[in-house]
């Protein structure tokens, strides 16, 4: 990433998480930010915060951030319960929304497993709820790895004791050292 190019700062991320909160809205942080969350310290930059919300507080989260001047940044993945939103000074808040029935099986939305979204850690201090250790490692295999995901999975495996999975066989590590 270029040096020069805006991060969400941990107070950035405070910011819209107290934001979202003081509306009544359950934020679980996710992707880097949630990582560094579940290791209670910043370990790297991030050029965007990662939130899962209920899908039913979408209107409420866009309303919320565009009155801080927020506005949809259009991106080849983008869907209706995954969408970016970002500001004039390159403030990133990556939504991802869900919904569950009433028996805790996902029917709309990015299909987070239920109890995946039990997990606590701190930011600046402060507890915010995130993607437990367990399933933020599991949701760092399936597509082609860079470096950061090698980062964030070593050091997620190392603090909770989680077996390493096979994709992190070391392969990009070696091909990256030659």
């Amino acid at each position: 990433m270029d040096l020069d190019q805006p991060e969400m700062t941990a107070s950035d991320v405070i910011e819209v998480v107290e934001l979202l909160e003081q509306h009544g809205i359950t934020v679980v942080i996710d992707g880097g930010w949630g990582v560094d969350a579940l290791l209670e310290r910043q370990t790297r930059k991030h050029e965007d915060l990662d939130v899962a919300v209920e899908h039913k507080c979408v209107p409420q989260i866009r309303s919320l951030l565009k009155a801080r001047g927020y506005r949809d940044v259009p991106r080849d993945d983008t869907r209706e319960c995954n969408f970016v939103l970002g500001d004039e000074q390159g403030h990133l808040v990556d939504v991802h929304s869900y919904e569950f029935d009433e028996a805790g099986t996902i029917v709309f939305g990015v299909e987070y497993p239920y109890d995946s979204l039990r997990g606590t850690g701190v930011i600046n201090g402060r507890t915010v709820k995130t993607i437990t250790p367990e399933w933020m490692v599991r949701f760092h295999i399936g597509y082609q790895l860079d470096e950061t995901d090698y980062h964030d999975v070593k050091l997620l495996c190392e603090r909770f004791g989680l077996r390493t999975p096979e994709e992190y066989d070391g392969s990009f590590r070696n091909d990256r050292q030659a």
